[in-house]
């Protein structure tokens, strides 16, 4: 199939592309449109009005503070893959970024895409989670921030109005004593995660915090694991009852080994 007939523009600030949102009933951004595309040539989406938001220099900036980086909402997956993103998670990021679907999706799938389509099974979802990320939101209001953690509510359900556009993620950067571990079980590299587990802890900033993704709505968070590099799956399997996390036996065990896999990477580091 081919998509329905829409109209088509490029704006250069997010202001106009806020404005271009707020002027229509029925738009839809195109950053990477590893989704979107999909979506319109199967005419699951039929908008009157595509906004390509690439063209966007503010949405592709990474900015360096001395408590945290802010990485723009157009920022690619193979970006921070490559290296072209400097790395302060000492290797988690570049980690989650090289599992993720196939390089041709990655060369084009953004951050800010991800997450505004808030798939349960998407691999940044769990991890900007983990690591206490804040999101920044660009409204006819201005800019508004949110923690990543109230951000999503749902499958496919985040807190974004049809007027506002996910401009950039800030992540706090991480002491010399921070450990971070991230594990994803799917059936063959590229497909979407069965289980998703990731682990951050940072004594310096009284941080720590086990994420469960994959699990078919809102990530789920222990945010006080207390776990060391003894942990076991009886205790993964502990945690995930838990924080009220209800499955079959082999869903619970496959989400027990994913945790299990993301703790023992952090204390291996």
């Amino acid at each position: 199939m081919k998509p329905a007939p829409f109209d088509y523009v490029r704006p250069e600030t997010v202001e106009a592309a806020v404005a271009l949102l707020a002027q229509s009933d029925n738009a839809k951004l195109l950053a990477g449109g590893q989704t979107l595309g999909p979506m319109l040539n199967l005419r699951l989406a039929q908008p009157d009005l595509v906004i390509d938001i690439t063209r966007i220099a503010e949405l592709a900036r990474v900015e360096a503070e001395p408590d945290a980086v802010t990485l723009g909402a157009c920022v690619t997956h193979s970006a921070i893959e490559d290296g072209r993103v400097q790395d302060f998670t000492r290797g988690l990021l570049p980690k989650v970024a090289r599992g993720i679907a196939y390089r041709a999706v990655r060369n084009r799938g953004t951050l800010g895409g991800s997450i505004a389509h808030a798939d349960p099974s998407a691999d940044w979802l769990s991890c900007f989670m983990a690591l206490g990320a804040s999101l920044r939101i660009a409204g006819p209001g201005g800019t508004r921030e949110t923690p990543m953690v109230d951000f999503v509510r749902g499958a496919l359900d985040c807190d974004l109005a049809s007027d506002e556009i996910v401009a950039a993620i800030r992540l706090p950067r991480l002491s010399s004593a921070a450990r971070c571990g991230y594990a994803k079980i799917c059936r063959k590299e590229g497909e979407f995660a069965d289980a998703i587990g990731v682990y951050a802890s940072d004594p310096e900033r009284g941080f720590e915090r086990l994420v469960v993704g994959a699990v078919g709505g809102k990530p789920l968070i222990a945010d006080t694991p207390g776990l060391d590099g003894d942990a076991d799956l009886p205790a993964m399997t502990g945690i995930l009852n838990g924080i009220g996390y209800k499955a079959d036996e082999y869903e619970v065990q496959i989400h027990a080994a994913a945790l299990l896999r993301a703790v023992r990477e952090a204390f291996a580091a």
